[in-house]
Protein backbone atom coordinates (compact mmCIF):
# COMPACT_ATOMS: atom_id res chain seq x y z
CA UNK A 1 0.00 0.00 0.00
CA UNK A 2 3.07 2.29 -0.09
CA UNK A 3 3.91 4.32 -3.12
CA UNK A 4 7.17 6.08 -3.97
CA UNK A 5 5.94 9.51 -2.89
CA UNK A 6 4.95 8.25 0.56
CA UNK A 7 8.28 6.47 1.00
CA UNK A 8 10.18 9.59 -0.07
CA UNK A 9 8.26 11.80 2.36
CA UNK A 10 8.70 9.31 5.22
CA UNK A 11 12.46 9.16 4.56
CA UNK A 12 12.74 12.94 4.52
CA UNK A 13 10.91 13.11 7.87
CA UNK A 14 13.25 10.46 9.31
CA UNK A 15 16.26 12.52 8.25
CA UNK A 16 14.84 15.62 9.95
CA UNK A 17 14.17 13.64 13.13
CA UNK A 18 17.79 12.43 13.14
CA UNK A 19 19.07 15.97 12.74
CA UNK A 20 16.87 17.20 15.60
CA UNK A 21 17.95 14.32 17.82
CA UNK A 22 21.62 15.22 17.26
CA UNK A 23 21.15 18.88 18.20
CA UNK A 24 22.96 20.47 21.09
CA UNK A 25 21.99 23.15 23.57
CA UNK A 26 19.71 25.86 22.28
CA UNK A 27 17.77 28.87 23.37
CA UNK A 28 15.56 31.43 21.68
CA UNK A 29 16.33 35.08 21.48
CA UNK A 30 18.34 37.80 19.91
CA UNK A 31 21.67 38.95 21.24
CA UNK A 32 22.52 42.62 20.88
CA UNK A 33 25.29 44.88 21.99
CA UNK A 34 24.12 48.09 23.63
CA UNK A 35 25.98 51.14 24.86
CA UNK A 36 25.74 52.52 28.39
CA UNK A 37 26.20 56.30 28.45
CA UNK A 38 26.54 58.60 31.43
CA UNK A 39 28.06 61.98 30.75
CA UNK A 40 31.34 61.41 28.89
CA UNK A 41 31.53 57.81 30.07
CA UNK A 42 30.41 55.12 27.60
CA UNK A 43 30.66 51.36 27.93
CA UNK A 44 29.37 48.58 25.68
CA UNK A 45 27.36 45.71 27.14
CA UNK A 46 25.42 42.71 25.81
CA UNK A 47 21.85 41.64 26.36
CA UNK A 48 19.63 38.80 25.17
CA UNK A 49 15.93 39.32 24.55
CA UNK A 50 13.43 36.52 24.07
CA UNK A 51 9.79 35.56 24.58
CA UNK A 52 8.80 32.55 26.65
CA UNK A 53 5.22 31.61 27.53
CA UNK A 54 3.99 34.85 25.96
CA UNK A 55 6.24 36.93 28.23
CA UNK A 56 9.11 39.03 26.93
CA UNK A 57 12.35 38.88 28.86
CA UNK A 58 15.64 40.71 28.59
CA UNK A 59 18.78 39.64 30.43
CA UNK A 60 22.24 41.12 30.69
CA UNK A 61 25.01 38.92 29.32
CA UNK A 62 28.65 38.77 30.35
CA UNK A 63 31.19 39.17 27.56
CA UNK A 64 32.57 35.66 28.18
CA UNK A 65 29.10 34.14 27.55
CA UNK A 66 28.49 35.79 24.16
CA UNK A 67 30.01 33.04 21.97
CA UNK A 68 28.08 30.29 23.77
CA UNK A 69 24.82 32.18 23.43
CA UNK A 70 25.46 32.87 19.74
CA UNK A 71 25.84 29.10 19.17
CA UNK A 72 22.73 28.30 21.21
CA UNK A 73 20.65 30.90 19.35
CA UNK A 74 21.88 29.57 15.99
CA UNK A 75 20.96 26.04 17.08
CA UNK A 76 17.47 27.21 18.04
CA UNK A 77 17.05 28.90 14.64
CA UNK A 78 18.05 25.65 12.96
CA UNK A 79 15.58 23.76 15.17
CA UNK A 80 12.77 26.11 14.10
CA UNK A 81 13.71 25.64 10.43
CA UNK A 82 13.76 21.86 10.75
CA UNK A 83 10.44 21.68 12.59
CA UNK A 84 8.81 23.90 9.95
CA UNK A 85 10.11 21.54 7.24
CA UNK A 86 8.84 18.55 9.24
CA UNK A 87 5.34 20.03 9.51
CA UNK A 88 5.29 20.83 5.80
CA UNK A 89 6.33 17.26 4.94
CA UNK A 90 3.83 15.81 7.43
CA UNK A 91 1.00 17.70 5.72
CA UNK A 92 2.10 16.43 2.31
CA UNK A 93 2.35 12.90 3.70
CA UNK A 94 -1.13 13.08 5.20
CA UNK A 95 -2.60 14.33 1.93
CA UNK A 96 -0.82 11.59 -0.02
CA UNK A 97 -2.08 8.86 2.34
CA UNK A 98 -5.65 10.18 2.14
CA UNK A 99 -5.41 10.35 -1.64
CA UNK A 100 -4.09 6.79 -1.79
CA UNK A 101 -6.83 5.51 0.54
CA UNK A 102 -9.54 7.24 -1.52
CA UNK A 103 -8.16 5.75 -4.71
CA UNK A 104 -8.10 2.24 -3.23
CA UNK A 105 -11.69 2.63 -1.93
CA UNK A 106 -12.98 3.76 -5.32
CA UNK A 107 -11.77 0.59 -7.06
Amino acid sequence: MHNKTIEKLENEIKQIKKQIQAMGDMRPGSLTQQTFKRGDYTRPYWQISYTLNKKSKTEYVREESVKVLQREIAEYQNFKKLTAEWVELAIKLSKEKIKMKNESNST
